[in-house]
């Protein structure tokens, strides 16, 4: 059983769909729900294979699917569907994947056969439903391991701590903190099962860390070495986290967003104690159905007012949290479009772009006025990562998008004020060799924006890295700088001279480019680089440079 997850929680999820336990929730059988019987369709699962498939279900599936399987960034995956789909049809796309970013589960070796039937058997079971957590939970989980008063006053180390760069290492749930001018490791933090992603606090001082398993890690890194000083599990299953950044709130507080349960968590900024839970769950904004499952997708931090701003992913809202207030409450629902997914400023910091991308379209939100501005199609399934922006010679300041779906760049006005005629439309298409885009990355000092595509299905392109020219408007070089593992997110160091990439893979590597050359300078490698993923430089991320 994976780490972090509440007796109940595991008891619940680890039974078979074929029995309904009290305390478990309710049963979600129905009429077209109801386990296989037919010749021909998958006989139902022992209890300890049902516990074993559905934490595969958890660990490579819900992110896509959601945790009751009613689809966001990858389709509905419910009993119905998953019977109109069949057995051989399940086994097929578990084992060779799908264009558009569903993996090849099997061919990867992933999975085995084995789990693979197991997988198909899983999805005609209705979904599990797991509890909630209530704060009294989260409070049980807490760990201060080093009191605010026992920590240096100052730095107490020689490093330029500042262009530090955290690196994901997925499978292990560790975070390596690197020395940017050096390139030395100079600390490992275990944070959780797989580690998402890292924000800094807003004087940089401190690393906040999210894993999948809800866990928030926050890492001084003012210590000699990255030093974790508290821990809290606020949520089951999480992918967000921020700080707080407007002046007078620095560093004073810190939201967790779940993708379940529904809600968000709101911790002290110095301790990670938990303050307040606040539940998210809200009827589509175009339907008006009710929704068990919102999950909140991603989280921007304001430094012009004392707001986050949540995207909640399956209704189509723009939540506005006020962090000012008692009990930290979502004082507007924007709505806006479904499925919310990633995304983040533009270069003024006044306008929060998000990407539908089940929708496959880019959602713009004015934070000033707290309204809606637009939306509109880029492409099929945009993934934009936290975004890029630049300024074009053509149409002034601009923003853009890889696709999951599809082999596009599109690129958009993002200039309101000195190029209105643009602002919030597709200015630009590059065609780009495969599909499976995950990031875009550039940074004001740079002539180049950095473009991956991990997920494509094209075994020869998710291990290659693209570079548009901002000044030519079109790409300038593609190349594979290996030919195991995916490339993977891009980060710049603090002075915007060289760009990190990760080779995610078992035997990962972390590779340094020259930006201004695009010449390879380094390669760190080793036994502690498995499944590299994200990368976060310090300054860069206190800052919003991106």
């Amino acid at each position: 059983m994976r780490a972090g997850f509440s007796i109940k929680f595991a008891f619940c999820f680890g039974l078979s769909a074929l029995i309904l336990i009290q305390g478990c929730g309710q049963s979600r059988t129905s009429a077209e729900d109801k386990p296989a019987t037919k010749p021909g369709e998958p006989a139902a699962l022992s209890e300890a294979d049902a516990a074993h498939t559905k934490e595969i279900f958890f660990n490579r599936c819900a992110g896509c699917h959601g945790t009751l399987r009613k689809g966001a960034t990858g389709p509905n995956i419910e009993p119905k569907r998953a019977r109109e789909i069949g057995t051989a049809g399940l086994e097929l796309t578990l084992t060779n994947g799908r264009p558009g970013g569903m993996p090849p589960w099997g061919k990867e070796g992933i999975l085995s056969p084995q789990e693979i039937k197991m997988m198909a058997s899983f999805l005609y079971q209705p979904a599990p439903e797991p509890p909630l957590r209530p704060l009294d939970a989260i409070k049980e989980s807490w760990k201060l391991s080093i009191p605010v008063a026992d920590r240096p006053k100052a730095p107490q180390t020689k490093r330029d701590w500042q262009n530090y760069v955290g690196v994901v290492m997925r499978d292990t749930g560790t975070v390596a903190v690197l020395d940017g001018t050096t390139k030395e490791l100079v600390g490992a933090i275990q944070t959780g099962f797989a580690a998402h992603i890292l924000r800094s606090s807003s004087t940089g001082r401190y690393f906040y860390a999210i894993a999948r398993d809800g866990k928030v890690s926050m890492i001084d890194l003012w210590t000699e070495k990255p030093t974790l000083v508290a821990q809290v599990q606020g949520c089951y299953d999480a992918r967000s986290v921020d700080g707080s950044k407007y002046k007078g709130y620095e560093d004073k507080l810190v939201i967790e967003g779940c993708y379940w349960p529904p809600q968000y968590v709101v911790m002290d900024g110095q301790t990670l104690e938990p303050k307040a839970v606040v539940d998210v769950t809200t009827p589509a904004y175009d339907t008006g159905e009710e929704l068990k499952e919102v999950r909140i997708a991603s989280i921007s931090v304001s430094h012009d007012g004392p707001f986050w701003f949540v995207s909640l992913k399956e209704s189509g809202h723009v939540a506005i949290v006020d962090y000012s207030k008692p009990g930290f409450p979502i004082v507007s629902k924007i709505p806006t479009e479904r499925f919310l997914h990633d995304g983040g400023w533009d270069h003024t910091g006044r306008y929060y772009m998000v990407a539908a991308n089940q929708r496959d379209t880019m959602v713009i939100v004015d934070a000033k006025t707290q309204k809606m501005v637009t939306k509109f199609k880029t492409g099929k399934l945009p993934h934009p990562g936290r975004g890029a922006n630049w300024e074009d010679p053509e149409f002034g300041w601009v923003n853009a998008t890889s696709h999951i779906g599809e082999g596009k760049f599109s690129i958009y006005g993002a200039d309101p004020e000195k190029k209105p005629q643009y602002a919030w439309k597709v200015v630009r298409e590059v065609t780009l060799p495969a599909a499976g885009g995950l990031f875009v990355k550039t940074h004001p000092r740079s002539q180049w924006v950095w473009l991956d595509s991990p997920l494509t299905d094209d075994a020869a392109a998710n291990h290659r890295i693209c570079v548009y020219s901002k000044k030519a408007g079109k790409i300038e070089k593609c190349w594979e700088p290996t030919q195991t593992g995916r490339i993977v997110h891009f980060e710049y160091d603090k002075a915007g001279s060289e760009v990190w990439v990760s080779v995610w893979d078992k035997k990962g590597e972390v590779i340094i480019y020259d930006d201004r050359t695009l010449e390879e300078k380094t390669r760190i490698t080793g036994d502690w680089v498995v499944t590299p993923t994200g990368k976060f430089n310090v300054y860069n991320t206190a800052h919003d440079i991106y």
